[in-house]
């Protein structure tokens, strides 16, 4: 289980980086190039789709373009991520300034589900999940992609060389994510996950892009104020012991799923039991309570 995070330091770190996000996510923008490719497997058009953790709204621009009929609206917990959004004039991508984990969306409402590297920032996977699929149509489609624990393996084994307190933030395996899915009830979910490395001169240069993407220690039990010079050289120090070529390694883990929404009265499981929705319609007419 991934320690609590602090969704307000989530918040504050993403609403800072806003202006400077978007030159430096080189590897945030080719995982959303791949995880658009997926958006092949649908053959019908949606109606309504939704962009989960959007940032700056490079995806869903592209959705925009994709799915001309369609509604597209792009979701942020920073409002000043959504403020980089350009709204255009004919059918703008709609704005929304709200957490993932309470959706301000009609139930089964969104065709498509769109999340790039947003979730990892969200401890109650199972939780969120269960709030997708309260949206999601029957058969609506969810593609995702989430770092997994590799990711900062160097920088977080460095850090433990100088302290024992939490400096970078862990995130979920591909089995907890998958688990998560089927404890939703999602169907046929697909999961796969591949490693880049990025590479940097020193250390401090892999820390100011980190802050430039907003993607800072979000760890509940992170030490508060500056990190004293001693714990920082300690730290760099243990890092340089990865260097290979003249460069330090930055490795990051990436998850990618997707699945689909189950068909209405599909049980999901929840609190150890199972949970089955159906419309008021479909009761209509039956025998319930009939002894």
């Amino acid at each position: 289980m991934t320690p609590p995070l602090d969704s307000r330091q989530v918040r504050r770190a993403f609403g800072r980086a806003a202006a400077s996000y978007a030159a430096h996510a080189v590897l945030q923008h080719e995982v959303e190039r791949r995880l658009l490719e997926r958006l092949d497997y649908l053959e019908d058009a949606p109606r309504l789709v939704l962009d989960v953790g959007c940032g700056p709204g490079r995806a869903a621009a592209t959705m925009r373009q994709r799915w001309k009929s369609a509604r597209v609206v792009a979701l942020d917990l920073a409002l000043p991520m959504l403020r980089r959004i350009k709204p255009g004039w004919l059918r703008p991508v709609l704005r929304v300034n709200a957490d993932a984990r309470a959706l301000p969306l009609a139930d089964a409402s969104v065709d498509v589900l769109f999340s790039n590297l947003c979730i990892q920032w969200i401890d109650d996977v199972p939780g969120l999940f269960s709030e997708f699929r309260r949206v999601l149509r029957p058969g609506a489609y969810i593609a995702l992609s989430t770092f997994g624990p590799d990711t900062l393996y160097e920088l977080r084994q460095a850090w433990a060389q100088a302290d024992r307190a939490p400096h970078v933030s862990q995130f979920a395996d591909i089995g907890r994510i998958g688990d998560a899915l089927l404890h939703a009830g999602f169907r046929d979910p697909v999961l796969d996950a591949e490693h880049f490395t990025l590479t940097y001169a020193d250390a401090s240069r892999l820390m100011r892009e980190l802050k430039a993407i907003g993607a800072t220690n979000a760890d509940a039990k992170r030490v508060r104020g500056l990190t004293g010079t001693g714990r920082w050289r300690r730290a760099v120090e243990a890092y340089e012991t990865f260097r290979v070529d003249g460069k330090l390694p930055a490795t990051y883990e990436v998850i990618y799923a997707h699945a689909w929404a189950p068909e209405q009265g599909q049980p999901r499981r929840a609190g150890g039991g199972e949970i089955a929705t159906f419309s008021v319609d479909r009761l209509r007419g039956s025998r319930v309570g009939k002894r």
